[in-house]
């Protein structure tokens, strides 16, 4: 069954990438037509994240944000479906990082290099600077359930350079790629909910609301001796973005536990300020609640 959906969608997936840009953003509005207007998807989750995390702002405010951030949803989408068949050049001129000399300054220190960046704008072409790096590209993901789809989705991101590793698999790369003497560039995406757990939780105060936060790539940068950046991606317009390189740290057994991981979700906060419409709201954020004795 889950090969047969494979078959039937994956026609339609491979036509899509096909479209032209502005055929594909028409079809991206009527996506959103039917996404937001129609059927209603996560929207009360989406209404609820902004109440909690914007509520210095009017409810015409939110709603207005509310309805962009579905916009940007189907544009990513999309552009996601894209990547399939988009050319080197043409990426090449619609995500541009803004100080590569930063990021190769890094690379002379002769350390592995932690990249954190948040679910904001386009993350998912972040994976084009594997074409300026030097080292070795791991991005860690979440398995897809259906293994036809999941190879895909392998396959797409191997053509910019970049191998996909599951959360379980990215401590044994780590350490075996340490062992080797293999420099690679470890993309994290932590800004979202961790598991619910008794034990291994930092709680922090994220958008005001105290809430359970990743600290993980933190964990691995100190164990494997890591400089760690962070990935401030902006759009430009629509269908362009721009990434920066911060670094967090180039000396990570000089900050505190904890330090790195309150930093990343500090700059995260600030690129949600500035232009909150392009960040992941149909996420269910702060569905945890810190238990009390």
């Amino acid at each position: 069954m889950q090969f047969l959906a494979y078959l039937l969608i994956y026609p339609i997936i491979w036509l899509i990438s096909k479209l032209p840009f502005p055929l594909l953003y028409l079809l991206s509005d009527g996506i959103y037509i039917l996404l937001y207007r129609v059927i209603g998807y996560r929207k009360k989750a989406v209404r609820r994240n902004l109440a909690m995390a914007l509520p210095h702002l009017s409810e015409a405010e939110r709603l207005r944000i509310e309805k962009k951030s579905f916009q940007h949803l189907c544009d990513m989408f999309l552009e996601m479906i894209k990547t399939l068949s988009i050319s080197r050049k043409t990426m090449e001129t619609r995500f541009t990082f803004t100080n590569m000399d930063l990021f190769h300054a890094m690379e002379e220190k002769g350390k592995s290099i932690a990249l954190m960046c948040g679910h904001y704008a386009s993350y998912e072409w972040v994976i084009s600077m594997n074409y300026y790096t030097r080292f070795k590209g791991f991005a860690i993901y979440k398995r897809i359930a259906n293994p036809y789809f999941d190879r895909l989705v392998k396959k797409i991101r191997s053509r910019f350079k970049a191998y996909l590793i599951t959360t379980k698999e990215t401590k044994p790369t780590i350490e075996k790629n340490a062992r080797e003497g293999v420099l690679g560039l470890y993309g994290f995406a932590s800004d979202q909910t961790p598991r619910w757990s008794e034990t291994n939780l930092h709680w922090h105060h994220f958008m005001g609301i105290e809430t359970p936060i990743h600290i993980g790539a933190e964990s691995l940068a100190k164990q494997y001796d890591m400089n760690v950046l962070f990935l401030k991606v902006r759009k430009v317009k629509r269908g362009y973005y721009e990434g920066t390189f911060e670094i967090l740290s180039d000396n990570v057994h000089e900050v505190p536990d904890y330090k790195l991981s309150e930093a990343f979700m500090a700059k995260v906060e600030a690129q949600i300020l500035e232009q909150p419409e392009y960040y992941m709201w149909t996420h269910k954020r702060w569905k945890h609640k810190k238990r009390t004795a």
